[in-house]
């Protein structure tokens, strides 16, 4: 079984008012605890985030999925901006070229449990994390 629900990323309130809001609602409706949400919850916001300053505009997709054995949410932040150049650079603790504190990617990474970076200048920019449940 697999649910995807979306939100369109254009302005800053889509950030919390759209994407961070639908995947903490997600999240409580697949049994994550408070602090799994609030971890959730953060991750899309900074990839939200990144889709505003960069991008300008792009998606969040927020997938249930439902394996033989396990569940779990899967985030997928998707624009068409002018892509990473370095992305080993921007995965560096405490990179930022926004003139934030540069917990940005790295991050998110350690917020979920997978997490992948697909980027190129032509066609932007697709970023995947997924977050399981524990039983």
């Amino acid at each position: 079984m697999k649910a995807q629900s979306s939100v369109q990323i254009n302005k800053e309130w889509d950030i919390v008012g759209g994407a961070r809001q639908m995947g903490r609602e997600k999240a409580k409706e697949l049994g994550f605890g408070s602090v799994d949400q609030a971890r959730i919850a953060t991750a899309i916001s900074e990839l939200a985030r990144n889709i505003y300053l960069y991008a300008q505009r792009g998606r969040i997709h927020v997938e249930v999925i439902n394996d033989l054995n396990k569940k779990g949410l899967k985030i997928i932040a998707q624009d068409e901006g002018p892509g990473i150049a370095d992305i080993s650079k921007v995965m560096e603790d405490g990179y930022s070229t926004s003139g934030g504190l540069g917990a940005g990617l790295p991050g998110v990474k350690r917020l979920m449990d997978e997490f992948d970076i697909l980027s190129d200048k032509e066609k932007g920019t697709t970023i995947s994390a997924i977050k399981w449940v524990r039983s």
